[in-house]
């Protein structure tokens, strides 16, 4: 079985909680995420996550369920941002990013750039 990056991981997780729209336990994400992580590596991605204030948690019995407590698409925006902003070369970045989309996203994506006139 081959490792995947920290970063990847947390986002797996939180992507697996907005998915679920509400509250999961360790074990629950655990059944939702590819790979068949270990319980004790989500358990950790999840306290860190809190630590981090991304997740909320509330006791259930021996346990905690775990909410989202940001915006997924907030948070994933805010991590492209970050990695063009750190890129030698942003408009190639977005150049493969834009020929990487399926054609729905790359419809999806030319709405928001240029919506419908009002009025007109």
């Amino acid at each position: 079985m081959s490792r995947r990056p920290l970063g990847q991981l947390e986002a797996e997780v939180l992507a697996a909680l907005a998915g679920l729209g509400g509250a999961a336990s360790t074990a629950e994400l655990v059944e939702r995420l590819d790979g068949d992580p270990a319980y004790t590596t989500v358990n950790t991605i999840l306290h860190r996550l809190h630590e981090k204030k991304l997740v909320s948690r509330t006791r259930a019995g021996r346990h905690y369920r775990y909410r989202l407590a940001v915006d997924e698409s907030e948070l994933v925006a805010g991590r492209m941002r970050d990695h063009l902003r750190h890129a030698s070369d942003p408009g190639n970045v977005l150049n493969r990013f834009a020929r990487s989309l399926s054609a729905e996203e790359a419809r999806k994506l030319r709405e928001f750039l240029d919506p419908p006139e009002a009025g007109g």
